[in-house]
């Protein structure tokens, strides 16, 4: 016999952690509950009117919800996502496997949350690709922040450079943990050979939050600038990524 969409205990399936939301990704027979229509209406109406700066973080987690879940009042969700994680970013950026530990999330909400933070990853590098890295220093730095700061282990990236410092390739050298990423000049500088570029600059993150270099990120630095300077190759810089701000090595006196 149906159960109308509870188990056994009286407890709605949007309550039950997991994949409870994959129920709900497909339209039901019937209309849509007034209350939940007129205020995905106000909402989305609000944000065509004013855009996101008209929006608290939880109603625009809502937006994003309400294609992953159709027929149920979104926004305990959304709030339980905020106190999980801290903020919208953080919210977007979380792992897969950490977001489906809060109850209410399944495969449709974290589909959802994963194009957002791909459609957002993917807006920002647009901006810096094929563009001196240089003089487009600004957008670079918003591009770092968007793909790196609010991952929860460390990332390892190379941003290759022509002769005019256009950028050329932007790839993931390595992963880490929570506090290491192992990195090794040879392969850096390698790679920069394959793809003929003079330039690089390194970007890693530090998922505690504060960029502060460490004694391994500053002798890591100076063993790739003097295996790429053998070769020609320039070192421009090093940037550690923060959840709020980052650290150029340059702009430090590291390099």
């Amino acid at each position: 016999m149906a159960n109308h969409g509870f188990n056994d205990s009286g407890r709605s399936l949007f309550d039950m952690p997991g994949d409870a939301d994959e129920a709900e990704a497909s339209p039901l027979p019937g209309k849509l509950p007034s209350y939940i229509a007129d205020h995905r209406k106000r909402l989305r109406s609000r944000f065509m009117e004013g855009g996101a700066a008209a929006l608290p973080d939880y109603e625009m987690l809502e937006l994003v919800l309400f294609r992953a879940i159709l027929r149920h009042d979104v926004k305990p969700l959304a709030r339980r996502l905020l106190d999980t994680f801290g903020d919208f970013n953080r919210v977007i950026s979380a792992s897969p496997a950490r977001l489906t530990m809060v109850m209410g999330v399944g495969d449709a909400v974290v589909q959802e949350l994963k194009i957002v933070e791909a459609a957002a990853q993917r807006l920002r590098r647009a901006k810096v690709i094929n563009r001196p890295v240089l003089s487009s220093w600004d957008a670079l730095l918003d591009y770092c922040h968007t793909a790196m700061a609010h991952r929860d282990t460390e990332q390892f990236r190379i941003l290759y450079l022509d002769r005019k410092n256009v950028l050329i390739a932007d790839e993931e050298q390595a992963k880490g943990t929570v506090d290491h990423v192992p990195v090794y000049p040879r392969e850096v500088v390698k790679r920069a050979l394959e793809l003929n570029a003079s330039a690089l600059i390194m970007v890693h993150n530090h998922p505690s939050g504060d960029p502060t270099p460490s004694e391994a990120d500053i002798s890591m630095t100076i063993q790739v600038q003097d295996a790429a300077q053998v070769l020609g190759i320039t070192l421009h810089d090093h940037l550690i990524i923060g959840k709020s701000r980052e650290v150029s090595f340059r702009s430090a006196g590291y390099l």
